[in-house]
């Protein structure tokens, strides 16, 4: 089984910055696709931004542009930028293998407020 461990959530002002760290750790056969997905209260888990084992990404129309995602072999760093209030959510990681199935963390908060 993987386990996924994240870190550097936290309480920060508008136009702040944070960074998330996610690391995966257990019995892993490659990782192809690692990711952020967030989740507010009354909504659905929504997708912040993957990346690829060839390091292709993807990113929501919300975040493209202040966030940007990079990868080691089982790691994933999130760097937000200009964060706003509208980016308060649970941030939780994802990390897909083919050949064992697909893994969450726990989550961390990330509260954007004044």
């Amino acid at each position: 089984q993987v386990q996924l461990v994240e870190s550097g959530g936290g309480l920060v002002q508008p136009g702040g910055s944070l960074r998330l760290s996610c690391v995966a750790s257990g019995t892993i056969f490659n990782l192809s696709v690692m990711g952020w997905h967030r989740q507010t209260p009354g909504k659905q888990r929504e997708l912040v931004a993957v990346i690829r084992g060839g390091s292709s990404t993807t990113y929501s129309d919300y975040v493209k542009g202040r966030f940007t995602i990079s990868r080691g072999k089982n790691t994933v760093t999130l760097q937000m930028n200009s964060l706003k209030p509208e980016d308060t959510a649970v941030y939780y990681c994802n990390a897909l293998s083919l050949a064992q199935g697909d893994f969450w963390g726990q989550g961390t908060q990330v509260t954007v407020s004044s």
